[in-house]
């Protein structure tokens, strides 16, 4: 037998509550699975600039700096 749903509210109000906690689930494991690797990235690139200062590549000036734009890029809201 088929049915012609054209849209989950149609399945009536049970339907509709798995459709949403079926989509804020998904969003929910996105979130859990993207940030610790935002997050680890941050650390990452911190510790390839002062890698860069400690071997000379770069001067203290040019550190600062860099360090300075690089933490307010990676805090800014996204």
């Amino acid at each position: 037998m088929m049915y012609d749903y054209p849209y989950p509210a149609a399945m009536g109000f049970g339907g509709t509550v798995f459709v949403l906690l079926l989509l804020l689930g998904v969003a929910a494991f996105v979130a859990l699975a993207v940030w610790p690797v935002r997050r680890h990235g941050d650390a990452h690139a911190e510790r390839i600039l002062a890698n860069r200062f400690a071997t000379g590549e770069i001067d203290a000036e040019e550190y600062e700096r860099s360090l300075r734009l690089l933490r307010a890029v990676h805090h800014q809201p996204s």
